[in-house]
């Protein structure tokens, strides 16, 4: 935004469009308002602001701006607390003599937007906890020409294609504030809506993350929504299976189902330290293969291809494959080697597995794998990234 804009919005203590803060300390203050104006419930499709070093009253709170401050600002959302986390600008501006750290929010084509589980909205100078009226106006703002696949409805399908008791036992509790939910006035339908698990339309209809989250089968409308697992007695593709297992059904429970089924094969032994220390080390760090396999879910491409997330346990090795190739920022070229550096081809399945605590922080997974590797005296993961796929390569510890 120009100078002139900014100096507008921060002389005018009214506006609906301006946040102030003294310091970078009001953490959730400042997120919320950064949930608010992304949410653009006034419907101003103009960015808010975030005003950092300037008292209620508008006058200069003197605080230093400091490159520390502004990387904090700019990493609000990374942690998975915002949902989905809308297009920021921090930077470092002098206005009205005031030296200020501003954040630009633009408004999300993909509303609601949550902060820990909770839709907030601007109302006048405040921001407030949307209302479910509101909410339900959000959830039509959404356009399907703008929307990515994993949101998009499946006409095919049905509301009865959703579980409903899992939906309310197993998921909602993970998604949504327990406040909220202790108002108990929003319908079933509303509360799918709210959570992109079913379109605004009317009557609405399972999107395609509906079905992969809370789908009674969601084979039957996204046929490579699984993960094929298989044991193999050698070290060629060739040799017989010691195990062969399809994990399909609600993602978080194919993400349990897998987890019990990688602690199951992983094989610990005795080692001998330097002090004469026995020592219990496995042949694979658990978190490892447990992070590259959920990067492998979450990152895959589920449009277009008929083939599900593979892991071939070999004698010697792991191999995760994943149907989707590098998306976005992410090239092959960069694939794996900065750390941070993410792109979601699935940006609300990312959310959903945030919200079931299968994904902690956003762009730490294959960091968090290479350290889980280093530190068990594993090799480095192997990528081999291609277009349409990569197969990332776990060798086991001598």
């Amino acid at each position: 935004m120009e100078d002139n804009a900014l100096e507008i919005l921060f002389k005018d203590l009214e506006s609906d469009r301006a946040e102030r803060k003294a310091s970078g300390n009001f953490v959730d203050d400042i997120r919320r308002a950064i949930c608010a104006f992304a949410n653009d419930f006034p419907n101003h499709n103009e960015p808010g602001v975030v005003f950092v070093g300037v008292n209620d009253d508008g006058s200069c709170a003197n605080l230093a701006i400091t490159d520390p401050l502004l990387r904090d600002l700019g990493g609000y959302g990374k942690d998975g607390t915002i949902h989905p986390f809308p297009a920021i600008i921090v930077q470092k501006r002098t206005i009205s003599g005031c030296e200020l750290a501003i954040i630009e929010v633009e408004p999300s084509k993909d509303t609601p937007v949550r902060y820990k589980g909770d839709v907030w909205v601007r109302i006048g100078p405040s921001t407030r906890k949307a209302t479910p009226e509101q909410e339900r106006i959000l959830s039509e703002k959404r356009r399907a020409r703008d929307l990515h696949y994993d949101i998009r409805p499946v006409e095919a399908a049905t509301m009865q294609d959703l579980d409903e008791q899992y939906f309310k036992e197993r998921y909602l509790p993970f998604a949504v504030s327990k406040d909220v939910l202790d108002e108990n006035v929003r319908t079933y339908e509303d509360q799918l809506v709210s959570l992109r698990l079913a379109s605004a339309d009317t009557p609405p209809a399972p999107t395609v993350l509906g079905l992969l989250t809370t789908g009674v089968d969601p084979l039957v409308y996204i046929p490579p929504a699984y993960i094929h697992f298989r044991r193999i007695d050698g070290n060629e593709i060739t040799d017989p299976s010691k195990d062969d297992k399809q994990l399909s059904g609600p993602i978080g429970e194919v993400l349990r189902l897998l987890d019990d089924l990688l602690k199951i094969n992983i094989s610990i032994s005795t080692v001998v330290s330097d002090k004469s220390e026995e020592i219990q080390k496995a042949d694979y760090p658990l978190e490892a293969l447990q992070q590259i396999a959920r990067n492998a879910v979450l990152h895959r491409n589920y449009e277009g291809t008929s083939a599900p997330v593979r892991i071939n346990w070999f004698e010697d090795r792991v191999e995760i494959s994943n149907p989707g190739g590098p998306y976005g920022q992410i090239t092959k070229e960069n694939f794996g080697k900065v750390p941070g550096l993410t792109d979601y081809r699935n940006p609300h399945l990312a959310e959903v597995l945030n919200n079931l605590k299968y994904v902690q922080k956003f762009g730490s997974g294959i960091p968090m794998a290479k350290k889980a590797l280093e530190d068990n005296g594993n090799p480095p993961i192997e990528f081999m990234v291609e277009d349409t796929y990569v197969l990332a390569t776990i060798r086991k510890r001598q």
